[in-house]
């Protein structure tokens, strides 16, 4: 029987390979999340690879192993804030009930701004400051999605679904509304005391922003088109 000698070797080699990819994986996610942190505290030009590293666990040379710059790790941090941001957006369903399809994104966004505050406030942060690191995702990728779901909208709209509003306002206002829970957290916490820190409050805050922008969507026979 011809037995072959090198599988042994081989599959070790895949192993190591496969050990070394998940650390690199797990270095990275390390690197990403504390780079959150620095930069929502101190913005890209107050913060240094040196915190970044420090907040990490491991040694600037570590950290510029996986990103040589520090403006390497800012947009990546960006670009998976937004990436996670529009998943909901894109699974807005032109074929379901408009009022439900809104409701469901709005308690989804609510939940990303309360879970990941860090990443709206930096996300915030880089829009003050005019975008130069994503300008030309805010241009392209995200404009075609929200032209896109604009028109469905519209057509909802037209199908008499919902009220005759503007699309882009509408999405603005939702983006607005429920980003501010976590880029004005210190002000909301100042106005509601410790009613910031029940349970179910961002629960409730979802069902109280989506009862007043859903209220003017809804078809009226009093309302005029725009």
């Amino acid at each position: 029987m011809v037995t072959d000698a090198t599988a042994p070797v081989e599959a070790g080699v895949n192993e190591k390979a496969e050990g070394a990819t998940r650390i690199q994986g797990i270095n990275r996610r390390l690197i990403l999340d504390a780079a959150l942190d620095v930069f929502s505290a101190y913005g890209f030009r107050g913060s240094t690879v040196d915190q970044i590293a420090e907040k990490a666990g491991m040694s600037k040379p570590n950290l510029l192993y996986y990103f040589p710059r520090k403006q390497n790790i800012y947009v990546t941090v960006l670009e998976e804030t937004l990436t996670e941001w529009l998943g909901p957006f894109e699974s807005i369903n032109p074929q379901g009930d408009p009022l439900d399809e809104l409701r469901h994104y709005i308690t989804q966004k609510l939940e990303l701004s309360a879970k990941r505050p860090e990443a709206s406030r930096l996300f915030a942060n880089e829009i003050l400051h005019g975008a130069p690191a994503i300008t030309d995702f805010l241009k392209g990728h995200l404009k075609d999605l929200v032209d896109e779901k604009a028109r469905v909208i519209h057509r909802w709209i037209e199908e008499k679904r919902i009220a005759p509003i503007d699309p882009y306002h509408l999405i603005f206002t939702i983006w607005a509304v429920t980003q501010h829970y976590s880029d004005f957290s210190v002000q909301v916490a100042a106005v509601l005391g410790k009613r910031t820190e029940e349970p179910d409050f961002y629960e409730q805050t979802a069902r109280s922003i989506a009862a007043i922008i859903l209220d003017g969507v809804r078809v009226r026979d009093d309302v005029s088109p725009l």
